[in-house]
């Protein structure tokens, strides 16, 4: 099994799982003792690889214990402290981990819930476990790019130097992207500054500052859209190409006649629609597996072609257009529109929705 099946298949489980799992112990059982073994390659049966409740000689409390610790011959690979499902992981409520990695001779160290991993190494100070993760597993929201840095932290493929050097790539990055992501939304005043300063000379007062940040904000949501379409077009011209290649002239007039015979009419607005959810969802499913299925009261877009595998319904033929996005269970949750773009507020649920069906 490879590193990404085994990771979307204990995603499916814990997303199954999750409601009745009430305790750490159940959350240990069910989860995180898979994840040792499934996902990171370990034998949980050899307690000269997996060592639950472990104990330390020295350096720590009397009767403190981290929950796993994970080995290779006499060298530490992994401490692993558990927390139950659904609680928060917060470096503070770790200490014992943080005792325990200064005090036995790991370079690595998980805390995780069961759902969420974060890794952690000895990036800003020698014997001493850094502050923040330098990469983190959401198996409710499986991030692809992780999985080649995964796969170093497993039995067969750890190498102790190329993870040091991936994790220290790992953490920048992403401590990059959160400060982009921040700005993006809303951008202070030294960032305003340092992108004013490439296009004007206007010494920055607080009226000028003001302005400016106003321009930013605008310029930057534009830039995201410009993005975004940028990404649909390409969706699209895939699509076209592949609809091009794969219909007949005879199939062409099928389609033409079942439209017009139903009396159904797919709007402009519901193909810009279409297109939209393409864009978003096919980070996490293939293109060809998002179709659209019309009907009178709305237009359906369905995972593989499959009325019963809904990613999302159009109601566009009312006052007040709305969209309704399905959930785990097959609620449908709805959100006014008051213009077809305004469906990338809603990406976020409407790539969790593909993420549940593509599990399935």
């Amino acid at each position: 099994m490879s590193i990404n099946q085994a990771v979307q298949s204990l995603s499916a489980r814990v997303q199954e799982l999750k409601p009745i799992i009430e305790t750490e112990e159940a959350t240990k059982t069910a989860f995180i003792i898979p994840f040792i073994s499934t996902v990171l390659g370990y034998d949980v049966t050899d307690p000269r690889e997996v060592i639950p409740e472990y104990t330390a000689d020295v350096g720590v409390k009397k009767g403190e214990k981290v929950d796993f610790a994970i080995k290779s011959g006499d060298d530490f690979r992994f401490l692993i402290e558990c927390k139950k499902i659904g609680e928060p992981l917060n470096i503070s409520h770790a200490n014992q981990l943080v005792r325990y990695f200064n005090v036995t001779d790991t370079e690595f160290a998980i805390l995780t819930n069961g759902e969420v991993y974060e890794f952690y190494a000895q990036l800003d100070a020698a014997n001493r476990m850094d502050e923040k993760p330098f990469m983190t597993l959401d198996l409710s929201n499986v991030d692809a790019r992780i999985f080649p840095h995964l796969e170093m932290c497993t039995k067969s493929k750890f190498d102790f130097e190329t993870i040091v050097a991936s994790a220290e790539q790992l953490k920048y990055i992403s401590e990059i992207r959160k400060v982009l992501s921040t700005q993006f939304k809303e951008p202070d005043a030294e960032w305003v500054k340092l992108i004013a300063a490439r296009v004007t000379t206007r010494r920055m007062t607080a009226q000028n500052l003001e302005t400016f940040t106003k321009l930013v904000e605008t310029a930057q949501s534009q830039f995201l859209k410009d993005e975004a379409n940028r990404r649909l077009r390409s969706a699209q011209d895939f699509d076209d190409v592949s609809t091009a290649v794969e219909k007949s002239p005879v199939e062409e007039k099928q389609v033409e006649e079942n439209v017009v015979s139903d009396g159904v009419v797919t709007t402009e607005e519901e193909l810009q629609a279409y297109s939209i959810i393409k864009a978003i969802c096919c980070a996490d499913v293939p293109v060809a597996d998002i179709a659209l299925r019309d009907a009178k009261s709305y237009c359906a877009i369905l995972f593989q072609d499959n009325n019963r595998k809904p990613i999302a319904r159009l109601y566009f033929d009312r006052r007040v257009p709305r969209i309704g996005i399905f959930g785990e269970e097959k609620s449908e949750q709805y959100f006014d529109l008051e213009t077809v773009e305004d469906i990338y507020q809603h990406a976020d649920l409407l790539r969790k929705r593909c993420q549940i069906l593509k599990a399935e």
